[in-house]
């Protein structure tokens, strides 16, 4: 991946995060999109940084198409055309559907599944040129097996896979990749703040029976971003812990 142009959205923390640094360690250059965790994301950068790597922060709201596109000419601009697209940014908002607000329901559709649309397709005519690309999208556990008080997210995040193997199929021929990797449960600052009970009753039906690891997800991220995965196009790819299975 040497000097291939990676842009992570979301990538302050967590996940995205994880991905950053996996592939900038790799010899990508990492763009490291954040909408409000400037500190955050600064840190990240600066941890690529200082471990010999090449990463530069950008702000933007991924929901918006306007600043969709200055992102990316923004990256292109720095560096030339993305040429590794994670769409990892998304949002929860949960809630009994009884009780769900339509905001909530669009604000998870449009944070997670609209953002993943604009930034594909906002990157997609350089990579159609190139002849080269791979577009990653993290849905989750959610999507394929369902979650109680999650039918916007689990909706968002299915909707990732759909996309992800519709758009697959339009670019195959064209040297560009399109997959989908499914995290779990995996240990996050989102993930810490459940309950202890609720804690212990997923790790009851995960037969691991432990909850992942950010580098984990990472892992399967970078090797579908890699020239080892030129192969593979329009997979899921449930890295849970055999929760799903």
């Amino acid at each position: 991946m040497e000097d291939r142009v990676a842009l992570i959205t979301g990538a302050s923390r967590g996940i995205g995060k994880a991905i950053a640094i996996q592939l900038a360690s790799l010899g990508a250059r990492v763009a490291i999109n954040y909408r409000t965790r400037e500190q955050e994301a600064l840190a990240v950068e600066q941890q690529i940084r200082s471990e010999g790597g090449v990463a530069k922060t950008f702000a933007a709201d991924v929901s918006q198409e306007a600043e969709v596109q200055a992102l990316v000419s923004e990256v292109a601009h720095e560096w030339g055309p993305v040429e590794i697209l994670v769409n990892n940014a998304g949002i929860t908002r949960d809630q009994l559907m009884a009780r769900m607000k339509t905001a909530e329901f669009d604000a998870v559709m449009a944070n997670n599944l609209r953002s993943a649309w604009l930034l594909s397709k906002a990157c997609l005519r350089n990579m159609l040129r190139a002849r080269y690309g791979r577009i990653i999208n993290i849905s989750s556990v959610s999507a394929l097996m369902g979650n109680a008080g999650q039918t916007n997210y689990a909706a968002s995040k299915a909707g990732l896979i759909g996309m992800s193997k519709s758009l697959a199929r339009e670019v195959a021929s064209r040297g560009i990749t399109v997959n989908a990797v499914a995290p779990g449960f995996i240990e996050t600052e989102m993930t810490a703040s459940l309950p202890e009970s609720t804690l212990t009753s997923i790790r009851n039906a995960i037969p691991m029976a432990r909850f992942g690891q950010a580098s984990e997800v990472a892992s399967a991220v970078t090797f579908l971003a890699s020239d080892g995965a030129q192969y593979i196009t329009g997979q899921t790819l449930s890295v849970d812990g055999g929760m799903y299975m």
